[in-house]
């Protein structure tokens, strides 16, 4: 019994140390929570798939009633805002090259003619496609305008499709995109804290001296894991508070369940952290072997981008990513109300990269070589 609370006292010890180490410098403590605040609002704001203006110009040759009511609607949306109205043809290469306008619409002259034969009337678009998301966005949004329009005239197919978002009902990006800037943006700085942990004693010659004293190399890993945990966690936390009260989107599953899942992901990552901090020399060496993983991590996720779309090969390779399961299991928990039955497979994985990568940093702590 006195054995193992002289052990726990050592552990809490060398654990207070690395907090006050982190946090005793003002500005050290403005960089680990600010940027979270930061990034929140930035992505919330700045990374979002939705088409709230576009401007466009109009080439209108046919002066006609259809034509018209038509642009009464595009303009009714409150997403499009009319910037320019064209003369002749060769105006709309200027209003697109210069970004001025993301679309023009032209109205042939025969527009209003071939409606009223009854006749097929084709109307152009023309898009930007620098930004190919946009402008696909753009023109979806018209074609649907269109499409109510001729109806509206009684030109519509007898069949219509009526579309039904699950988890997201308005289509809106910020809904899949922010959740999971819980788990992201936590990692990117929570591995570069758990990184430079080791690196920056090295350089500093005082984790020799760790190594001497009665602490155990499990002791070591408890006391740099510990503090890397509590700072990622804190991060998330903050990014959560954004997302839930600052943007408005509603938290579907339990509080609990989400922090369960959290504890897991931000253990694996600091592990990956510390291994990488103990093969690092340097402090430069942790910060380029971090900014080297961290981009195949995030390519790897399925933050931006379908992993059930990627080669099988690197789908395979994703399981060895907890950045993958830990955005899975916030979206799902947030998203979707998933409960931890539901979630409980992300663990797996998790559970598996924080089994290796923590005793083999426990193991380079006294093996790697100088």
């Amino acid at each position: 019994m006195l054995a193992l609370s002289l052990y726990l006292l050592q552990t809490f010890a060398l654990i207070h140390k690395e907090m006050l180490a982190l946090l005793k410098d003002p500005s050290s403590r403005a960089l680990l929570l600010g940027p979270a605040l930061m990034q929140a609002l930035l992505f919330g704001y700045g990374a979002t798939y939705d088409l709230t203006h576009a401007p466009f110009a109009v080439l209108d040759q046919s002066h006609g009633r259809a034509a018209h009511e038509i642009l009464a609607r595009i303009e009714g949306t409150g997403v499009f805002e009319r910037v320019a109205t064209l003369e002749a043809a060769p105006q709309i290469a200027e209003q697109i090259d210069s970004g001025a306008a993301l679309l023009v619409v032209t109205f042939p002259p025969d527009f209003e003619d071939r409606l009223a034969a009854g006749q097929a009337a084709p109307m152009q678009v023309i898009l930007d496609g620098r930004n190919s998301a946009t402008a696909a966005s753009a023109a979806a949004q018209v074609g649907t305008i269109v499409a109510a329009y001729n109806q509206s005239i009684g030109a519509a197919p007898l069949i219509a499709i009526d579309r039904r978002a699950w988890f997201n009902p308005n289509y809106d990006s910020r809904w899949n995109l922010m959740p999971a800037m819980i788990a992201s943006l936590s990692m990117l700085q929570t591995l570069l804290l758990a990184a430079l942990s080791v690196a920056r004693e090295r350089e500093q010659g005082t984790f020799d001296q760790l190594l001497v004293t009665p602490l155990t190399p499990a002791q070591i890993l408890i006391g740099k894991a510990v503090p890397s945990i509590l700072i990622g966690l804190a991060q998330s936390t903050i990014i959560f508070l954004v997302i839930r009260f600052w943007f408005g989107i509603p938290l579907a599953g339990s509080v609990g369940v989400l922090y369960f899942g959290l504890i897991a992901f931000t253990v694996a990552s600091v592990g990956i952290g510390l291994s990488i901090s103990a093969v690092s020399l340097t402090m430069q060496q942790a910060m380029l072997y971090t900014f080297m993983v961290i981009m195949p991590l995030m390519l790897l996720s399925g933050l931006l981008t379908s992993v059930r779309n990627m080669p099988l090969v690197l789908q395979w390779a994703t399981y060895a990513n907890p950045l993958r399961f830990g955005i899975d299991t916030v979206r799902r928990v947030y998203l979707e109300g998933a409960g931890l039955a539901e979630i409980a497979p992300n663990f797996v994985p998790l559970v598996a990269v924080a089994a290796v990568t923590l005793p083999l940093a426990a193991w380079l702590f006294r093996n790697r070589l100088s």
